[in-house]
């Protein structure tokens, strides 16, 4: 019923959607739904995997050097890039967005937070990280600054991704100016993809230089490089069941209720742009 339907949804169920007559033989062989194994695929027709091993060779792909060039800086990244400033203080209040386990919707969170020497720092004692949109689809020099919580971080560390819905710009989020301007700075080398960084070391790293979404490697090494990415969130504190899926959705902002953008941090239930600090009242 699941493929039937959306064939017939999108207009091509004459071609796929069920196994009859006429139709492209597009089968995977299992036999046990719950402890899923493909233990054999068919293409068109065309055993293409048994066992897990592939039966057919892929022909090379190819792709435009434009599309291998999306990562656009205007000079490498420094941690005073993502110290956050204010001249508000001593204390002040402060819109978080909260990530939500296994959700795409956001909270609005508000935090008091202390201001030290005109600067505001993450609070690991209560789960406070900063994050930073990072414009790369041209080299304005474009930083958005905010805060996040819920990712559980616990140690000097920063996270990264290219692969960030809708526009798809630079997210990072950290607890350290170094590893964040780190972990920024080595997608930006490699075209693309998500870095975990703790204390001065590259946990993980998924390249993507393909428009920074895809890789050009075989899906086994994708895996495997993205297997060491989650290792990595975990080795920073965070338990999380899909954290890079969290981190990826962090600029959607048009999913309630706070998320942040190129041009500041956005309130989405009320359609407007918010102040990240907001003086004591």
């Amino acid at each position: 019923m699941m493929t039937i339907n959306t064939a017939e949804h999108f207009g091509v169920s004459r071609e796929m959607g069920l196994i009859a007559p006429g139709r492209y033989a597009d089968v995977v062989l299992v036999r046990d739904l719950e402890d899923f194994k493909a233990e054999m695929v068919f293409a068109r027709g065309v055993e293409v995997a048994h066992s897990g091993e592939m039966c057919i060779e892929f022909p090379p792909a190819k792709h435009p050097e434009w599309a291998k060039n999306s990562v656009h800086l205007q000079r490498a990244l420094t941690a005073e890039n993502f110290r956050f400033k204010t001249g508000e203080g001593p204390q002040v209040n402060v819109n978080v967005i909260g990530v939500i386990e296994n959700q795409a919707p956001t909270r609005h969170l508000k935090f008091t937070m202390q201001v030290e020497n005109g600067e505001i720092k993450a609070d690991l004692s209560r789960d406070i990280a900063r994050v930073a949109l990072v414009e790369r689809h041209r080299p304005t020099g474009r930083i958005q600054l905010g805060f996040v919580s819920g990712f559980g971080f616990n140690k000097a560390c920063a996270v990264a991704t290219t692969v960030a819905h809708d526009a798809h710009q630079m997210i990072v989020v950290g607890t350290d100016d170094a590893s964040m301007a780190m972990a920024a700075n080595t997608l930006a080398r490699c075209g693309g993809g998500q870095v975990v960084i703790m204390e001065g070391k590259v946990l993980g790293l998924v390249e993507l230089p393909v428009a920074g979404l895809m890789s050009e490697e075989p899906a086994r090494n994708v895996s495997a490089k993205a297997a060491k990415v989650l290792e990595g969130f975990r080795l920073c504190g965070c338990a999380m069941n899909n954290p890079n899926m969290q981190l990826s959705l962090l600029a959607l902002v048009v999913i309630p209720e706070l998320r942040i953008s190129d041009l500041g941090l956005v309130d989405v239930s009320k359609f407007d742009f918010i102040p990240v600090v907001e003086p004591l009242k």
